[in-house]
C-alpha cells in the first residue's frame, strides 16, 4: 500500500483525517472496515474517494488483447509433497476449528506472509482435503504475497473480463468491487427492483470455461459492507457422495460444455473490454482430485450450457437437477461472515461458491483475488468416494446395491 500523502496546503482537520486513512490502511486492527471509516468520514467526504485506502486496488478495465490460453500440464500439485498430518502447519495454529463435517476449516494464530514453504504444501493439502480454509485479521499480507503464495501453488490465472486493480501492474489479481454509488451521477438515483439472478445460476466455480481451470484461489476482503455480504461455498465431493450409486454412474460417462460467451457479452454490454475471446471447453462432470484421489461432481449452473452427447430434453432435465442439487446443498455447504483483512483460500476444483445478494448495494464490499492454474480436469478408474472412505476407514462393509422394492424415505420432519 503506497502511503497516503498529506497535502501542506489543507486544514488541520484534513490532515487529522488523513492520518486516520494512513493509521486505517497500515493497521486494519480488529475493527470492521465500514465502522472505522464511518467514525472519521461523513457520507460525503467519503463518495469524493479523495481518501479511500484501497484507491489502487479499485478495478479498471485495460484496452489489451491476450492470446488464447493453450492447454499445459502444470508443475506438480504441491499438496502431495505435504506431511499427512500438517504438523508444521497445525503447530502453528493457536486453534483449528472445522466448520461442517464436510466443508471449510477455520485456523487461527497463523499469519499467511510468515509461512514456510512446508506449510505452504500443507495448507494445499488441507484445502484440497476440507475445500475451503478461513484466515481472519490477515491485514497485513500484502497483494505481492498474496501473488507469491500463488505462483508457488502454480501458474497464476488472468481473468479476460473483470477488473484488474488500478495501480496498472497486477494483470493476475482480480477485483470483487460493489458498491452503492458505483454507477450512478449526481442525485439521479434509481431503484430497479430485485436481481434478475435466479437463486442457482449464481453458484459457479470460477471460469470452469478454461481448458485449465484453477486450482487454490485465495481472496482476500479489503472493505467489508456494514451487514451481509457473506459467501458460501459447496463441496463437490459431498455433491457426487449424495447421489445414488446409478446416478453417479451415468454422470461419470458424460461431459458437459463450459461456456465463457454469456460472461463475455455481459461484460461488452456494460462497456468492458474482454481480453481475450471466449471460449467453449468440454470437461467431464465428474473428476478426481490429484491429490486426494476422492471424485467431486464437476459441475456448475454459472457455465455449463449443457451436456454432450444425449438429447436436448434429458440434458435440459438434468441441467436443471444439478443445479437444484447444488443450490440446495444445505447439508454440504458452509457460510463465511467476512470482516476486513480476512481470507479465504479455496480449491476451485471441488467446490462451488456463490454470493449472498440480499443487501448488495447497500454500503461497499472490495476485494481482490488471485487463482492458480490446475490441471486439466480428468475422471479416474481410481478415483474413489471421500464417504465411502471415512466410513472404509472406521470399519464399515461398503455395499453398493441397490435395494429393490424399497423406497428411500425423506426422513422424520418437525
Amino acid at each position: 500500500m503506497a502511503p497516503v500523502a498529506l497535502d501542506q496546503k489543507s486544514t488541520p482537520q484534513a490532515a487529522e483525517k488523513a492520518v486516520a486513512v494512513k493509521n486505517f490502511a497500515a493497521a486494519g486492527s480488529t475493527n470492521r472496515s465500514t465502522q472505522y471509516l464511518s467514525e472519521h468520514f461523513s457520507a460525503g467526504e467519503l463518495a469524493s474517494e479523495d481518501d479511500y485506502p484501497f484507491n489502487e486496488f479499485k478495478p479498471s478495465f485495460p484496452e489489451v488483447h491476450w492470446e488464447a490460453l493453450e492447454p499445459i500440464e502444470p508443475p506438480t500439485d504441491r499438496g502431495l509433497f505435504a506431511d499427512k498430518e500438517k504438523k508444521a502447519l497445525f503447530s502453528a495454529a493457536t486453534a483449528v476449528h472445522d466448520l461442517t463435517k464436510t466443508i471449510g476449516t477455520e485456523l487461527e494464530g497463523i499469519k499467511l506472509g510468515q509461512l514456510t514453504d512446508q506449510q505452504k504444501d500443507e495448507l494445499a493439502l488441507l484445502v484440497a482435503e476440507r475445500g475451503v480454509v478461513f484466515l481472519r485479521n490477515q491485514h497485513d499480507w500484502t497483494i505481492e504475497q498474496q501473488l507469491e503464495l500463488g505462483k508457488y501453488w502454480g501458474p497464476l490465472h488472468r481473468h479476460a473480463t473483470t477488473g484488474v486493480p488500478a495501480r496498472g501492474d497486477l494483470d493476475a489479481v482480480h477485483v470483487v468491487y460493489t458498491h452503492p454509488d458505483a454507477k450512478l451521477e449526481g442525485e439521479n438515483k434509481v431503484y430497479r427492483g430485485p436481481s434478475q439472478h435466479s437463486r442457482t445460476d449464481l453458484w459457479h466455480s470460477d471460469v470452469t470455461y478454461e481448458v485449465n481451470p484453477p486450482s487454490y484461489t485465495s481472496f482476500k476482503l479489503l472493505v467489508s459492507p456494514e451487514a451481509g455480504g457473506d459467501t458460501l461455498w459447496a463441496s463437490g465431493y459431498a455433491a457426487y457422495d449424495r447421489l445414488s450409486y446409478p446416478m453417479r454412474e451415468y454422470l461419470e460417462k458424460l461431459t458437459a460444455i463450459h461456456s465463457a460467451v454469456d460472461q463475455a457479452e455481459g461484460a461488452r454490454r456494460a462497456g468492458n473490454t474482454v481480453r481475450r475471446d471466449p471460449v467453449e471447453t468440454e470437461h467431464p462432470l465428474v473428476r478426481t482430485h490429484p491429490v486426494t484421489g476422492w471424485k467431486s461432481l464437476f459441475f456448475n449452473s454459472g457455465f455449463v450450457k449443457y451436456i454432450v452427447g444425449i438429447p436436448k430434453a434429458e440434458s435440459d432435465y438434468l441441467l436443471a437437477f444439478l443445479s437444484q442439487h447444488i443450490a440446495s446443498a444445505t447439508d454440504f455447504s458452509v457460510r463465511f461472515k467476512w470482516n476486513a483483512g480476512d481470507v479465504a483460500i479455496w480449491d476451485n476444483r471441488t467446490n462451488i461458491h456463490t454470493a449472498v445478494l440480499e443487501d448488495v448495494g447497500v454500503s461497499r464490499r472490495h476485494a481482490v483475488r488471485v487463482a492458480a492454474t490446475g490441471e486439466i480436469p480428468r475422471d479416474s478408474v481410481d478415483g474413489k468416494s471421500r464417504e465411502e472412505e471415512i466410513f472404509r476407514a472406521r470399519g464399515y462393509k461398503i455395499e453398493r446395491q441397490v435395494q429393490r422394492g424399497l423406497r428411500r424415505q425423506a426422513g422424520y420432519k418437525d
